[in-house]
């Protein structure tokens, strides 16, 4: 394996098995250079979200970077206040012209039950999925998922959906692997990418994971980061630092032992849980 190496969606586009992230990424010099940085050391996937407010930066990197459009594969998300047909179709055009992109390989949902649509969130993403399956026989998005959806919310989206999601980005990492809604996911052909892979740092603390990492010779990061991609997962490590995004690349080189795998897995719990989306104060 490689990180050009692939996951195949169910509508055939092939997707990147490493993705770099770019959550928490601060918008101009920074965002702009840990992009570039990640697309010159092999990374071909890059998640972004209008949200983040950095898809100016990420798009400035993928244009500087002298890659191939054809050759990447970008996803950006839909906010939470632009749920709704109209609105959906102006908040991807708005991301497009951030981007400096004509499409982007992926459009997401972010969040399934914004607070300011609470008592219509079922209407709201229907329309919102309407737009999103017109952009993508439009030409304008390769594929749309969702992210944060639990079993209800996607059960709640088949009702009118003509076209399922192809992905769904949850906090997936040893302290919550969400299993009800990984298996409700892989049931349904629907791609579980895994935000916060290294949950919110705290695993770099937890002596057990230090010790495998020790013996393979590996950092915290790459073995944890392999975890996911053993577990089925498509991890979106995050950093700003040269080496670092270097390193959270280099995963093909090593195996997790059956030991070594249960005891990533004894972590549940360890440094947090998802956030309920339908509890969410945004």
């Amino acid at each position: 394996m490689a990180l050009t190496d692939t996951f195949t969606l169910i509508n055939d586009v092939k997707i990147p098995v490493v993705g770099f992230g770019t959550w928490q990424t601060p918008d101009g010099d920074v965002a702009y250079q840990a992009t570039l940085d990640a697309l010159k050391a092999g990374y071909r996937h890059i998640d972004t979200a209008a949200a983040y407010g950095n898809e100016e930066s990420v798009g400035r990197a993928i244009a500087d970077s002298g890659i191939a459009r054809e050759d990447l594969f970008i996803t950006t998300k839909l906010w939470n206040a632009d749920h709704g047909y109209t609105e959906t179709q102006a908040a991807l055009t708005l991301s497009l012209q951030k981007l400096g992109l004509d499409y982007v390989d992926l459009y997401l949902i972010h969040w399934p039950n914004p607070v300011a649509f609470r008592n219509e969130w079922q209407q709201r993403n229907a329309d919102t999925w309407r737009a999103m399956e017109e952009a993508y026989a439009a030409g304008k998005v390769r594929a749309i998922g969702v992210s944060n959806f639990q079993v209800h919310h996607l059960e709640e989206l088949f009702k009118t959906a003509t076209i399922k999601p192809m992905v769904n980005q949850l906090f997936l990492n040893p302290s919550d692997t969400e299993a009800e809604i990984v298996a409700f996911d892989n049931a349904h052909n629907i791609l579980n990418e895994a935000y916060s892979p290294l949950g919110t740092g705290a695993i770099f603390d937890l002596p057990e994971v230090q010790t495998v990492a020790n013996r393979l010779n590996k950092t915290v990061a790459q073995v944890v980061l392999r975890w996911s991609l053993d577990k089925g997962f498509l991890p979106l490590p995050k950093s700003t630092h040269t080496e670092r995004i270097i390193e959270n690349g280099q995963l093909f080189d090593f195996e997790l032992s059956a030991a070594d795998t249960a005891i990533i897995d004894n972590l549940h719990g360890k440094f947090g849980f998802h956030t309920e989306a339908d509890e969410a104060k945004f």
